[in-house]
């Protein structure tokens, strides 16, 4: 029987574990026997346009080179922020793809992101069809900002959630030694989406309960009410601590940072917030006169190996075995999602979804999940986000320092 060849793309932001879902696709590759050659495009579709692949079976060749991989953040492909034409407007783009699929004999794609990627899948499977390709499209989810439709959660969330909650331990550790009045504002990640935020609240203990204040994008920002709640924690305590996304907007709908110099536009034209949290310091320090202190975790939640969740890992490692199953079982045209079938014992299936009704949607939090007074969660959410954080791993080290796959074909030409 004829052998089969696949592509596999990576795109958008980095996570943790969006490697280990690249490492569960080249494992279940290798383990059917049925694939001659699995080629990586390098930095995505963009890459794949200039003709940019290596051949992955040439690289990863055992159980420890996969654990390895497994173990490295980022992306080992590389990454683009590539908006795919339509196909009506730019036949060409299409052409030149398929070109190269078939001069390679592609039987599979295999493509991890977010909702960008999603679409990207949505629009190659809906031309495939037109031309009566038989390839079969498959997207793997992966995002920190959890805003995937049509899954529980996406893989890389859970890591990112485990470093928010972490660090805002060691804030709160480091804020309770001075005997003084002073505020700290952690802002996070999450345009839309106030999940990462939310997993703040996995950081309270029996002995530390911050963060104090919560605040996310699902519901209006009242900066009335927001100093009154400052004022409610400073009758309890000395040192306030808030988790705030970066995209909270106010009553009108307005982002809080619009007018900041920061505000910029990435490639899709999604604002990059950055400065929320030194427009609501600026705020509190004119009401408080106290000590006042902005701290924006920004990249620094996405790739922290170090802190990462095994049960994102592993299930991220998993979703991307399904894939290779779910394509060669004839599916195409999907994406990849979990479904959790309990929470205590928590448990998941993976499963898969029509990806054309899944791109360019966003999963937000309900606002039921969000308390009465806006400035903070419910225990609902906190259930959902607990499981999703648990498990550590061991990470090889080398002259003091974490020892991750190579990337050397990523360099500059």
């Amino acid at each position: 029987m004829k052998k089969r060849n696949c592509f596999i793309g990576q795109s958008g932001g980095p996570t943790t574990a969006i490697n280990a879902s690249l490492a569960g696709i080249i494992a279940e590759c290798i383990d059917t026997q049925q694939f001659a050659h699995v080629y990586g495009m390098i930095n995505g579709v963009k890459g794949l346009l200039e003709n940019k692949y290596m051949d992955l079976l040439e690289i990863f060749k055992s159980t420890e080179d996969l654990n390895h991989l497994k173990h490295s953040p980022a992306m080992y492909l590389g990454s683009c922020r590539y908006k795919l034409p339509e196909f009506q407007e730019d036949p060409q783009t299409y052409q030149l793809l398929f070109q190269l699929f078939n001069e390679l004999e592609i039987t599979d794609f295999y493509y991890i992101g977010g909702n960008d990627s999603m679409d990207t899948v949505a629009k190659l499977s809906t031309y495939a069809k037109t031309i009566d390709s038989h390839i079969r499209f498959i997207g793997i989810p992966k995002t920190i900002d959890n805003d995937l439709m049509g899954t529980d959660h996406t893989p890389g969330f859970g890591s990112a959630a485990k470093y928010v909650a972490t660090s805002m331990l060691e804030i709160a550790y480091d804020s309770s030694i001075y005997k003084l009045n002073a505020v700290t504002i952690v802002e996070i990640m999450g345009r839309n989406a106030g999940w990462l935020t939310a997993a703040s609240a996995l950081a309270r203990t029996a002995y530390s309960d911050a963060p104090d204040l919560i605040y996310l994008p699902e519901v209006p920002f009242s900066k009335k009410a927001f100093l009154e709640d400052i004022h409610e924690v400073f009758k309890k305590k000395r040192s306030v601590i808030i988790a705030v996304s970066e995209g909270i907007r106010n009553e009108n709908g307005e982002f809080l940072d619009s007018d900041s110099k920061y505000a910029k536009r990435d490639a899709f034209g999604h604002i990059l917030h950055s400065g929320t949290g030194k427009v609501l310091e600026s705020m509190v320090y004119q009401e408080f006169k106290c000590k006042v202190r902005s701290i924006e975790l920004n990249v620094l939640q996405r790739c922290a190996m170090h802190i990462a969740s095994a049960v994102d890992l592993d299930e991220s490692f998993e979703i991307g075995r399904y894939a290779v199953k779910t394509s060669m079982a004839g599916e195409t045209s999907v994406m990849m999602v979990f479904n959790r079938t309990s929470n205590n014992p928590y448990t998941i299936e993976c499963d898969f979804k029509d990806v054309t009704s899944i791109a360019n949607l966003e999963q937000r939090i309900p606002v039921e999940w969000i308390n009465e007074g806006h400035n903070d969660i419910t225990q609902d959410l906190y259930n959902y986000l607990y499981p999703l954080i648990q498990g550590e791993i061991a990470i090889t080290y080398e002259n003091g320092v974490p020892q991750y796959a190579n990337i050397n074909h990523l360099k500059n030409d």
